[in-house]
């Protein structure tokens, strides 16, 4: 599917009133899920593979690993495995030792639908980021591969931090905006320190205003920080305008799993039994016993209702099986 094809079906739904929504998928089983589950779009960086090993999402800005290379690697785990919905990569924007066209071509070449700017400069700030944007390694740089992306028909859904920032990706060219409120919260590795759902709401209303200055039809996904369930994007939606879906990452595969695994093991945990002398489940024979001549009982009575019409009703005979034995008796041999 081209991107032009794809962008039409995204903005056709939110005309719709129905929420584009974009999931992160750190596994193959992850990519398979959101898109059984109606995912619009499913995005990989590395941050999916370490979050998924059970390390907080902020491992993916850290040096454990080359991002661009991780990438590359989960897209053979994932690909193969979702059949219509559009993969997207995550590409670390800012890598000194990548020639970025050439990189963004494997990428299409690999089967990648479009990208997004991660690991991002954008969640850095302070001195580190200052210096950061004096040496190289800018947010600028994000924007450039954003623009490249879009000019070889790759889908652009880059991640924003201010309005500044949401100007320069419509600019480039950016076909869906993720404002970006910061590390997911709740769970086991989740952020305790984020802004509320409403000042949420401010921040995404003002990035998504800038970058439709820039270009009317741009889509605008919320993502990040508060916005951690279903109800939090659904109040994030309700309280902006224009704003057209979610886009989410722990929140599509980690909360979920840490959920339901740990139910399901408690709920293994939660069995009992009746321990025997031995010291083992007991062993009911009574019981065992009457389960197999109730079993024989049901395979006689199968056997007497598909007996073939015209036999001898005393041999018990049955369909392609001409060696059966009447169970009144052996089977007299015919002179």
């Amino acid at each position: 599917m081209g991107r032009d094809t794809l962008v039409a079906r995204l903005r056709a739904k939110a005309k719709e009133g129905k929420p584009v929504i974009g999931a992160g998928a750190g596994t193959g089983l992850s990519a398979k899920c959101a898109e059984a589950g109606g995912a619009d779009l499913i995005i990989i960086y590395n941050s999916g593979r370490y979050r998924m090993a059970g390390r907080g999402s902020l491992a993916g800005l850290m040096p454990y690993g080359d991002a661009n290379s991780i990438v590359v690697e989960m897209a053979g785990e994932v690909l193969p495995v979702v059949r219509d919905v559009p993969v997207l990569a995550g590409v670390c924007g800012t890598d000194p030792f990548r020639l970025m066209p050439r990189f963004l071509d494997e990428l299409a070449a690999i089967g990648f639908a479009g990208v997004q700017n991660f690991p991002t400069v954008g969640l850095i700030d302070g001195v580190f980021r200052q210096n950061l944007e004096e040496t190289g390694m800018s947010y600028a740089t994000e924007v450039e591969m954003i623009r490249l992306a879009a000019q070889r028909g790759l889908v652009t859904c880059p991640y924003v931090f201010d309005p500044q920032q949401a100007e320069q990706m419509a600019r480039a060219g950016a076909d869906v905006l993720v404002p970006h409120m910061g590390l997911t919260t709740s769970g086991t590795i989740g952020a305790q320190t984020a802004l509320t759902l409403d000042q949420a709401v401010e921040r995404v209303q003002a990035m998504r205003d800038a970058a439709v200055a820039v270009n009317p039809e741009i889509l605008v996904l919320c993502h990040g920080g508060p916005i951690a369930e279903p109800a939090d994007a659904g109040y994030v939606l309700a309280h902006t305008t224009g704003v057209c879906g979610f886009f989410g990452a722990s929140s599509m595969e980690r909360l979920p799993v840490e959920r339901a695994l740990t139910a399901q093991v408690r709920a293994f945990t939660e069995l009992s039994f009746r321990l025997s002398r031995a010291g083992g489940p007991r062993y009911d024979r009574d019981a065992h016993q009457a389960c197999a001549d109730r079993d024989v009982q049901l395979r006689v009575g199968h056997d007497e209702m598909v007996r073939v019409p015209g036999d001898d009703p005393g041999s018990g005979q049955l369909p392609g099986r001409g060696d059966h034995q009447s169970r009144t008796g052996p089977r007299q041999a015919s002179p």
